[in-house]
């Protein structure tokens, strides 16, 4: 006879409804840094869910329906706080010809992983036309270099022009030529498949509260540290190291105005949708990008008044401390108390800990690689260590070093959960 999980045993006879709710206040606890009944475990199972249901990735990502049943299964299956799938969907992506993204089946084998394909699609010399009018830069530069279907816009004329009111109708035949028509049916096709998209995402929340699990807390608004802004979309990464050296001073001017018209969105987005968290994936700050002289410079004082400016509009920074951030752990510590979280990829977590654990909740723990290939016994083990030192006292989301689990084994999986629900009870 099979012994019952432990995490079976911890819940057992409790209704849906009970657990959803002890599921949520599990999480919110732990992003207030406060002491929960037990360590929540989070799975951003990502293409986790087509191997354990023994489909393509491709399928995963293009079968909405056969996704759902994935995300299902392995929800009821291993009983996490949190679950979510895949980020990103490529349906808009492809309606506009979306230059800097590859996805399974689309620039990718079927068995492939997303990937961003980065371009410099902003020049050094455009800094100055960005500076002077970044949504007119963005609509008539940008936009027709990033997306093929959207090519036409550059033959518009300012956009700012808009503002002469009826003596600008004049100008409408330009927006009627077929190229023109082209790109607005293409945006117009982006716009109705996110919709379709979104709505999904809504019935998926709704069916995963009825099987007991709570909306997952990075649901929100995305922003970017202001130069990782300037660099990932625009500049890439070879352009943004060298505008640190070679026009440092519009550089600087470029992320000030990047991180006002962020703030904006984030809060519009708040008050339209009623969700209150920021997720901030950081692409640039890590230790070996940049020396920390130009991270306090172009870096840190950016991000550190975006953060704080969030909290003070009362919205919840959640950033994805990328790669290595073991050299700049000292300046999370200025962030507000209990008012950020943070996930952590390849920091030394327990450093983490010590260093920034009385300031944000920490997100993160367990190594891919030990989920991927390693043993039972060494899962358990880990999983023990990081409930008994980065768990201690609270503040803790126990979750993969990165939001997938590709490639993870099934068992390891199953161990990991249990280790946390049984070493993770305070």
């Amino acid at each position: 006879m099979t012994a019952m999980p432990f995490t079976e045993k911890l819940d057992a006879g409790k209704s849906t409804e009970q657990l959803c709710a002890e599921r949520a206040k599990r999480i919110q606890d732990a992003l207030e840094l406060k002491q929960p009944d037990r360590i929540p475990v989070n799975m951003g199972a990502g293409y986790f869910l087509a191997e354990y249901g023994g489909v393509t990735h491709q399928e995963q990502q293009d079968n909405s329906e056969k996704a759902q049943e994935l995300l299902e299964k392995v929800a009821l299956d291993f009983q996490p706080d949190a679950i979510f799938g895949l980020f990103n969907n490529p349906r808009p992506s492809l309606a506009l010809g979306d230059r800097m993204t590859k996805w399974p089946g689309y620039g990718l084998p079927a068995t492939g992983s997303f990937q961003f394909v980065e371009h410099e699609f902003m020049k050094g010399e455009d800094y100055d036309a960005f500076l002077r009018d970044p949504s007119d830069w963005a609509l008539r530069t940008y936009l027709p270099r990033a997306f093929a279907e959207l090519e036409p816009l550059a033959s518009l004329p300012p956009f700012s022009l808009w503002a002469f009111g009826h003596y600008f109708l004049g100008n409408l035949p330009m927006y009627a030529t077929p190229p023109m028509q082209s790109a607005l049916k293409a945006l117009g096709k982006a716009m109705q498949v996110a919709a379709e998209d979104a709505a999904k995402t809504g019935e998926s929340v709704g069916r995963l509260i009825a099987l007991g699990f709570p909306p997952h807390y990075l649901a929100g608004s995305l922003v970017e540290a202001p130069f990782d802004f300037m660099s990932d979309t625009l500049r890439g990464m070879r352009g943004i190291m060298l505008d640190m050296i070679r026009r440092p001073e519009k550089l600087l001017a470029a992320e000030r105005i990047v991180l006002d018209f962020q703030l904006e969105y984030a809060l519009n987005f708040a008050k339209a949708t009623g969700l209150k968290n920021c997720f901030i994936p950081l692409h640039r700050g890590s230790d070996g990008f940049m020396s920390l002289a130009q991270f306090e410079r172009f870096y840190w004082p950016q991000l550190k008044e975006m953060m704080v400016k969030l909290v003070d509009i009362g919205i919840y920074p959640i950033p994805f401390y990328e790669g290595v951030w073991n050299q700049r752990l000292h300046y999370l510590a200025e962030l507000p108390k209990g008012k950020t979280a943070g996930m952590f990829q390849n920091s030394d977590i327990f450093k983490v800990k010590e260093v920034a654990g009385d300031t944000l909740c920490i997100i993160g723990g367990m190594k891919n690689s030990l989920l991927q290939s390693g043993t039972v016994e060494q899962v358990r083990d880990y999983t023990r260590k990081l409930c008994e030192v980065v768990g201690k006292g609270g503040g803790f989301i126990m979750s993969t070093e990165v939001g997938e689990m590709e490639g993870s084994k099934p068992e390891n999986v199953r161990a990991w959960v249990d280790a946390t629900r049984e070493f993770g009870v305070y």
